[in-house]
């Protein structure tokens, strides 16, 4: 799939959608944690201790703006942990702030003081790289599991992967500076977790869309070695082929004069306000083999082996993209017709009008309740199933690797007015079966077997990273002689018959060689 077309996919998507508002939490007793950076006050609820805001780099601000994360400086007395900081900049009605590189900590009541040792998850939230925050999603089911979870920000659109000739002239690197984020918070949960009652040689890292793309390029990234122990990919396998620095410089140099500095020098770039580049930002960030911190692209890393050897949780939801249609079409004021049907693949997809036409041919419009359900399942398998079978295959060559599709068609969708077409197991529409996720637009509520499935994927999950195992002999590994993966549907899990044969993984291979 072509990136311009990836664009209009998950345009769409924003992602900031998918939490209105940060999630609220009661409090009872101030527990206290000492970091290596200083001491810090948090908050107890029923059944978590939580730190909130804690900083895990210093702010990338003027001169260390498109700078790698640099070190937090230490401070007297005890800090405050007790609310979120604001997001990192993104177009939201949210407080944002580029003073933003700041985590979350919550644990079971008393872990930092009761000498028991818990596995460590850090989830990293979704949102086309443009918006989205750690504050989003509340994990306190998943503690109550055993765990204890972090979430956190990181620099987003271009203050987070503006790639330029100017900022690599300063550091030899640039771009995927959010990327970069990550990588200083997984050091931070290296270094300090131990002392919130975690295990440090015990992570799992773990995302959903942009999310699961940011731990699959943690999997490939050299300096991303040793940090975690464990991934899950949600939605993340969208983007294996990566944009190459060449082009990711070219697009940053025509983004830098859009917003004013004609000059393109890193002094005037730094000097722009937040705002000015937002304006002139496109709608999705990709991120891009820049040399360093991503060496090559992730297609090529997990194909030849060039990645870090851990164990894997990858998968997609059945129905990815009813939002993105959603979003592009019936939500846009146009819908999708037999007339524009070709058209739409194309966009979608970014084949050519021949390969659409064939495309049409296996995907019939008579098979499919409206032309926008047909193109859905288009999108669906040509930009999430089968690039996610492809990588399943990839990595059970080297790693212990579990594939699932979440199907559960009646999923509430928390994130979009109603449209002219069922959203079924939409994009994120597994989100709310891990987490409580703040949503005050478009409330929903899990029916009493759909909560029977959310408590089955949290232990499946939480298993996973207590013992880099999902659910013992329930949900067998993926190979490629046995392409054996887990249906999340409610209110049991089942398994998948012929993912490779209803997604039709043989055609998307034959155009994408062609």
């Amino acid at each position: 799939m072509r990136r311009v077309a990836l664009s209009a996919v998950l345009a769409g998507a924003g992602l900031a959608g998918l939490a209105q508002s940060p999630v609220a939490a009661g409090t009872a007793g101030p527990p206290t944690v000492r970091t290596d950076k200083g001491a810090l006050r948090g908050k107890a609820t029923a059944a978590t201790d939580q730190f909130l805001g804690v900083p895990y780099a210093a702010p990338p601000v003027k001169n260390l703006r498109w700078k790698p994360p640099r070190p937090v400086a230490r401070w007297r007395g005890v800090r405050d942990a007790t609310s979120f900081s604001p997001s990192c900049v993104q177009n939201t009605t949210a407080p944002v702030s580029e003073d933003c590189l700041y985590l979350n900590v919550y644990t079971p009541k008393g872990a930092s003081r009761n000498g028991r040792r818990y596995p460590v998850m850090v989830y990293l939230h979704g949102g086309a790289f443009v918006s989205g925050a750690g504050s989003q999603y509340d994990p306190a089911a998943m503690v109550e599991q055993g765990t204890i979870v972090v979430t956190l920000n990181y620099r987003l659109g271009a203050l987070g992967f503006l790639a330029h000739p100017a900022l690599a002239a300063a550091d030899g690197s640039t771009g995927n500076y959010g990327l970069m984020d990550q990588q200083a918070a997984l050091r931070w949960v290296r270094s300090n977790i131990g002392r919130f009652g975690g295990q440090a040689g015990r992570v799992t890292v773990f995302g959903e869309s942009a999310g699961g793309d940011s731990v699959l390029a943690h999997l490939a990234a050299p300096g991303s070695a040793g940090l975690f122990t464990a991934a899950i990919s949600q939605s993340g396998a969208y983007d294996l082929h990566l944009q190459s620095r060449a082009d990711a410089e070219t697009d940053g140099q025509a983004l830098a004069a859009a917003a004013g500095c004609a000059d393109q020098t890193a002094s005037c770039l730094r000097a722009l306000p937040p705002s000015a580049l937002l304006a002139r930002q496109r709608p999705v960030t990709f991120l891009q083999t820049d040399g360093a911190v991503l060496p090559r692209s992730l297609d090529d890393a997990f194909r030849t082996g060039a990645f870090n050897r851990v164990p894997v949780i990858n998968g997609t939801t059945h129905d990815e993209s009813t939002f993105f249609v959603a979003t592009g079409y019936d939500l846009a004021g146009h819908r999708v017709t037999p007339d524009n049907y070709r058209a739409g693949i194309q966009a979608m997809t970014g084949v050519s009008a021949d390969a659409a036409e064939k495309v049409a041919q296996n995907y019939p419009l008579d098979r499919y309740e409206s032309p926008a359900s047909a193109l859905a399942a288009v999108a669906t398998d040509a930009g999430f199933a089968c690039p996610a079978f492809t990588l399943d295959g990839w990595l059970s060559e080297r790693v212990p690797t579990y594939a699932y599709e979440f199907n559960d068609r009646k999923a509430p969708q928390l994130y979009l007015p109603p449209v002219t077409f069922p959203y079924g197991a939409s994009h994120a529409s597994e989100l709310q079966y891990l987490f409580t996720v703040g949503n005050a637009v478009y409330p929903a509520s899990l029916s009493p077997d759909q909560r029977t499935l959310a408590a089955t994927m949290r232990r499946h999950w939480t298993d996973f990273a207590k013992f880099a195992r999902p659910a013992g002999r329930a949900w067998p590994a993926f190979s490629g002689a046995a392409p054996r993966m887990i249906s999340y549907t409610s209110p049991e899990p089942g398994k998948v018959a012929d993912f490779s044969g209803e997604h039709r993984c043989v055609l998307w291979a034959e155009l994408r060689k062609g």
